[in-house]
């Protein structure tokens, strides 16, 4: 089974996602704005939501590392998940969502630069990808601000769960990327997680 130890951040606590968190991915499951933005549709009850903490505790049966659960370290509250997914060999993707009442505050780039550590330093990947809809402006400033290097459009990629076959913008930050010091953010981000 792959690892997933408990990572912490200033602001954040990752731990692998459990069946208490149903409540909190509930609420924000259900939104309109959510599942869209992700390929999949806004859950209807929460029963749906039950079978989807199943699925993501069952990825790690599978040789997959899993989700995380984003909590906010002042309350301890989950807001959202982030996990490295589609993992093989040498290579995987990320992926994250969150709740909106928490956008636009930086959780979501704190996380990722914490994930994208762990990816390259304990899963030890060569290609971290990260794919995201044309019309998700929020998820290309997050690629952005990681620095993720624009790999592309890929047509009709992904079909969404209404059998809408829609475009995927690619990104990846590869080994070299990373260990050659070509993310400006990480210096700093590893010296404020040492600090903590």
């Amino acid at each position: 089974m792959v690892l997933l130890p408990v990572l912490e951040t200033p602001r954040l606590i990752l731990r692998p996602v459990e069946h208490k968190d149903v409540p909190n991915v509930f609420a924000y499951a259900t939104h309109p704005l959510v599942g869209p933005n992700a390929g999949w549709k806004p859950h209807e009850d929460i029963e749906e939501t039950e079978k989807f903490i199943d699925y993501c505790i069952k990825k790690r049966e599978f040789g997959q590392p899993g989700n995380y659960a984003i909590l906010l370290k002042s309350n301890r509250k989950m807001i959202g998940t982030i996990e490295v997914h589609t993992y093989k060999e040498h290579k995987a993707e990320i992926g994250f969502v969150l709740h909106p009442d928490y956008w636009n505050h930086g959780y979501i780039t704190e996380a990722a630069k914490m994930v994208i550590i762990y990816a390259f330093e304990i899963l030890q990947l060569e290609r971290l990808a990260y794919s995201h809809f044309l019309d998700n402006k929020r998820s290309k400033k997050v690629c952005e601000k990681l620095h993720f290097q624009f790999e592309g459009i890929l047509r009709k990629k992904f079909k969404r769960y209404d059998g809408l076959a829609i475009d995927e913008a690619v990104y990846s930050i590869i080994d070299t990327d990373y260990f050659n010091h070509k993310l400006p953010w990480l210096k700093t981000f590893k010296n404020e997680i040492e600090r903590l």
